[in-house]
């Protein structure tokens, strides 16, 4: 998002018989690009704040936690001082996650096998991520058995026992009392991410309402002077 506007301030008087004027038009011009410079960088500077909320809002109420909304982050050029140049830049610190979101892309296994999504007894990973069908096995020391079902996705089971947190662990009774087959995994080719953003929106909007911001500015510039 930039705006530019091309003013020469030594193009503005063309000369005539009254000398003495030169000064006071050129001042006066003068002062109206410092005054557009500042209202350029205002405007840039509230578009861009308002641009990062509206993204970290979305995020939020998408569920996607306070984390991920934190990672939408502003910059505004130049670093310093103003400029009828003036830009705001808002990112993402986590693009590859925000993108997927907003994309809601087709997601396949990288070997084009299956595709491995945890069941609620399979607990979390040790980072708090997603686990894996490996790292589920060094964890719990059990062995996950392949179940294909031709009616719904095919599972990885375990042969233990829930615990009181709904978690597949192993069983400890030497005569298999309260053993059971755990669903821990269930098994897919390919799963289509949901939809959960909608950033162009926010940023079009962002975007058309500059023009506005950068007037206003400007005239309340001239009335506070």
């Amino acid at each position: 998002m930039k705006l530019g506007f091309d003013i020469e301030v030594g193009k503005i008087w063309s000369g005539g018989p009254n000398l003495h004027r030169k000064p006071d038009l050129v001042a006066v011009m003068a002062a109206e690009i410092k005054a557009g410079e500042k209202a350029v960088s205002a405007a840039m500077r509230e578009a861009g704040s308002g641009l990062k909320n509206a993204w970290r809002g979305q995020i939020s109420q998408a569920g996607l936690g306070l984390r991920l909304a934190n990672s939408i982050r502003l910059a505004t050029y130049p670093k310093s001082g103003e400029s009828l140049k003036a830009a705001a830049l808002v990112w993402s610190k986590a693009p590859v996650i925000v993108g997927a979101h907003d994309a809601g892309p087709l997601i396949r296994s990288n070997d084009r096998f299956w595709l491995a999504i945890p069941t609620a007894a399979a607990g979390k990973g040790l980072k708090g991520g997603r686990i894996t069908p490996g790292e589920w096995e060094r964890r719990r020391g059990l062995r996950l058995r392949f179940v294909y079902r031709r009616c719904g996705p095919s599972l990885l089971v375990a042969d233990g026992r829930l615990n009181s947190r709904g978690l597949g662990v192993a069983s400890r009774s030497k005569m298999g009392r309260g053993k059971a087959t755990v669903p821990i995994f269930l098994l897919v080719p390919q799963v289509k991410l949901k939809k959960r953003l909608d950033l162009a929106r926010d940023a079009e909007g962002a975007q058309s309402a500059i023009p506005g911001l950068i007037v206003a500015s400007w005239v309340e510039g001239r009335l506070s002077t």
